[in-house]
């Protein structure tokens, strides 16, 4: 049955206007970004399998091209809408930390701000997030990308980083395409490493979290620091 046929009350758009956004069920709300199914299924229906398969919006905005290819009835035209998705999620995290001060080193939001940046990452990537004195986001900067070691990374670069945008305090991070977010030995290295050379122009490592897919891990929080 096509969403045209539903009774007027069940119907997502207007559900929404007689009783607000918070009425709708995820699906409902996907299904109005979506605004048609595909063959055999209303747009609700497919929002409905979607979210079945991806299990929470966070794990949907985070997914691989791969994931959402394998799920029938996404095509090129909602791929790209749920890639501009991402990157409306992803801007208004930006603004979210510009705007106010991070409390909490590995925050939740920093922490989705980091999932939506690596988001169908194929490399691995090392960024920055440079903050200001009330640790307010000035920059969030890709500083090395590839397999990432000791030689890599270049503490000089990322001393000249902060120095040129007035840091006061940084947020180390990277992510593993390989889906485990544990640190390794040369992980933990390499950020003793950074630690020391920023230390040396007053400017404070505050976290580095590790990144790999839906799920991350902070090293402040497992008192890896």
């Amino acid at each position: 049955m096509a969403i045209t046929d539903w009774p007027t009350d069940e119907r997502p758009r207007e559900k929404l206007l007689a009783r607000g956004a918070g009425a709708l069920t995820d699906a409902e709300l996907l299904a109005l970004f979506l605004r048609t199914g595909s063959r055999g299924k209303s747009a609700v229906e497919l929002g409905r399998e979607i979210m079945a398969r991806f299990g929470s919006f966070s794990a949907l905005l985070t997914a691989t091209e791969e994931d959402l290819k394998a799920v029938k009835g996404i095509g090129i035209a909602k791929m790209t809408l749920l890639t501009a998705i991402v990157e409306i999620s992803k801007r208004l995290l930006t603004e979210e930390l510009n705007q106010k001060e991070i409390v909490l080193t590995s925050s939740d939001s920093v922490k989705r701000y980091l999932q939506l940046h690596y988001h169908n990452r194929k490399y691995e990537s090392f960024v920055i997030l440079f903050l200001d004195v009330k640790n307010r986001l000035i920059a969030a900067k890709e500083m090395f990308k590839g397999t990432l070691t000791r030689t890599s990374v270049y503490p000089r670069e990322v001393v000249k980083e902060a120095l040129n945008l007035n840091a006061a305090n940084v947020i180390l991070s990277h992510n593993h395409p390989s889906g485990v977010p544990d640190p390794s030995r040369a992980d933990i290295d390499l950020t003793q490493l950074l630690k020391d050379a920023l230390r040396l122009v007053d400017v404070t490592v505050l976290d580095h979290i590790v990144v790999a897919g839906n799920n991350t891990c902070s090293f402040a929080e497992q008192g890896l620091l």
